[in-house]
């Protein structure tokens, strides 16, 4: 995962080290060129996709695909939380307002059933 960078946000598999600061990565599903980036710039996840040392792009795309891994990092809590937020980041002032007042009704409802069995236990 690319945290940094013109690429951040995107998947991306390591090729190459090319010294101890910076990776070879490709992405050819995640629209990542084939590029250096710097060690800092990149998170490590829970996926890998076996290719050889300096494996070309077509390998990487056809191992990537075998993987299904853009389908396994849709379905984890940290993509999830990524694109939570960019939605978030895409209301508008008054979809912020509407939000707003639907978790006031939500936590209203809570609290009300809260109260009741509150009540409930203290008479019984």
């Amino acid at each position: 995962f690319i945290a940094l960078g013109p690429h951040s946000g995107k998947l991306a598999v390591i090729v190459n080290v090319v010294d101890q600061n910076r990776l070879l990565v490709d992405g050819p599903c995640s629209g990542v060129p084939r590029v250096i980036v710097n060690l800092k710039q990149v998170q490590l996840t829970k996926f890998s996709v076996p290719v050889a040392v300096g494996a070309r792009t077509g390998v990487v795309k056809r191992k990537w695909d075998k993987e299904t891994l853009t389908e396994k990092w849709a379905e984890t809590s940290w993509a999830k939380k990524i694109e939570a937020k960019a939605k978030k980041a895409q209301l508008t002032d008054f979809d912020r307002f509407r939000l707003i007042k639907l978790k006031q009704k939500r936590r209203l409802i809570i609290n009300r059933e809260l109260k009741k069995l509150q009540k409930e236990t203290r008479k019984a």
